[in-house]
């Protein structure tokens, strides 16, 4: 029996930012951003648009009603999440209709937190054959105005659903993971903003893929040659590639422009999208899986897992044949494609308009699962 990703689709709010007008406004090159970092717009959501919004419109793309009744675990993984007790995805269970008698609950390890959910869902299912299990990836990545981090926010959530005898993505039981206890990235209780070490952070990165790529394939005796494609963390998209590079020194030219190649087809979405933390390994495995032409049955894609802090996590997976007829290019591109682009006044005016559970209140918004009131701090959203 195999266990893995059957279905899996991302969403992202309907706004964004173009980087070269970000560029002018903080008075930089648009060169740093769209070379330097490798992002060409950022997605930017309302107020009344939050993790919970983005989980139950990622999720509702994927889901049957017959998925609905089958779920028997709701597992979200976020580093922004809107309760510091109850879990996002209880309140996502309630919103898409999820059948009663399901475990719901919330992960947290930085950007690692999507992963941690998917082999805890990849382990239920081995246990629990007939389970079906939902994974969500959610998050809003925020800096600040003005602040180094700016040019690398974003915003979107990704669903996965897990069963057997996957349709998209076989999951091997060949993890690597690596814990290691460092202050390149955190958030105190309390702070809006993360605090944040760059070249720290970039360093362990890389240090962090480096270690957990080489004792993968000292464990299972690979090399670059048996992985058709690895998909990475994208904090933005420069990052992945250098630590790809970091492994390329002693490989042929031709095996270099093979895996760098499928590299830049996974990170044609985030290059739009920006920054989803627990989400955006799985943005670039989408955005190979729809772009990548020459993707074949059992061919082996590597993965790599990044949460500040740090733990990183190597595994890998399999293509299953006839993957294409259950991917979502086009509802994806339209996504993209339909968004509303922003001033940088608007930008910076939805960006201090925070809001404010403290105060009961009503708004108005016709996104889906959208925010519609706060009362005595309770989020009511639209169903």
């Amino acid at each position: 029996m195999t266990v893995g990703i059957d279905k899996i689709s991302f969403f992202v709010p309907p706004y964004y930012i173009d980087m070269t007008d970000l560029a002018h406004a903080r008075g930089v090159d648009p060169n740093k951003f769209h070379i330097g970092i490798g992002q060409d717009k950022m997605a930017v959501n309302a107020k009344t648009q939050d993790i919970v919004t983005f989980a139950a419109n990622a999720a509702n793309t994927i889901l049957t009603a017959e998925d609905l009744e089958k779920i028997d675990m709701v597992i979200v993984g976020t580093e922004s999440s809107v309760d510091e007790s109850k879990a996002t995805s209880v309140v996502l269970h309630r919103l898409l209709g999820v059948q009663p008698f399901a475990r719901s609950f919330e992960i947290k390890e930085a950007c690692y937190g999507g992963t941690a959910g998917l082999q805890f869902a990849i382990n239920h299912v081995t246990l629990h054959p007939e389970s079906r299990v939902l994974v969500v990836a959610t998050d809003i990545a925020r800096y600040g105005l003005n602040s180094g981090g700016e040019p690398t926010q974003g915003a979107g959530a990704v669903a996965m659903l897990i069963t057997k005898e996957p349709r998209i993505l076989t999951i091997d039981d060949d993890s690597t993971m690596l814990t290691q206890d460092i202050y390149d990235f955190w958030r105190p209780v309390g702070h809006e903003y993360p605090m944040v070490d760059g070249p720290l952070s970039n360093e362990t990165y890389i240090d962090s893929f480096q270690k957990v790529w080489h004792e993968s394939n000292r464990r299972h005796e690979r090399t670059l040659a048996d992985y058709k494609a690895l998909a990475f963390h994208i904090p933005y998209t420069k990052m992945g590639k250098k630590a790809l590079l970091s492994i390329l020194e002693d490989e042929t030219p031709e095996e270099q422009e093979r895996i760098l190649a499928r590299y830049e087809e996974s990170i044609l979405y985030s290059k739009q999208i920006g920054n989803l933390y627990t989400g955006s390994l799985y943005v670039g495995l989408i955005s190979l899986l729809e772009h990548a032409e020459d993707l074949h049955e059992g061919d082996r894609i590597g993965l790599f897992s990044y949460g500040s802090g740090a733990v990183a996590e190597f595994f890998s997976g399999n293509i299953v044949n006839g993957y294409q007829e259950h991917l979502h290019q086009e509802h994806h591109q339209q996504l993209l494609a339909q968004r509303q682009q922003l001033t940088i006044e608007q930008y910076e005016q939805l960006f201090a308009d925070n809001l404010d559970t403290s105060v009961d209140a009503t708004f108005e918004d016709d996104l889906p699962f959208s925010i519609t009131a706060i009362k005595n701090t309770v989020r009511s959203y639209r169903v």
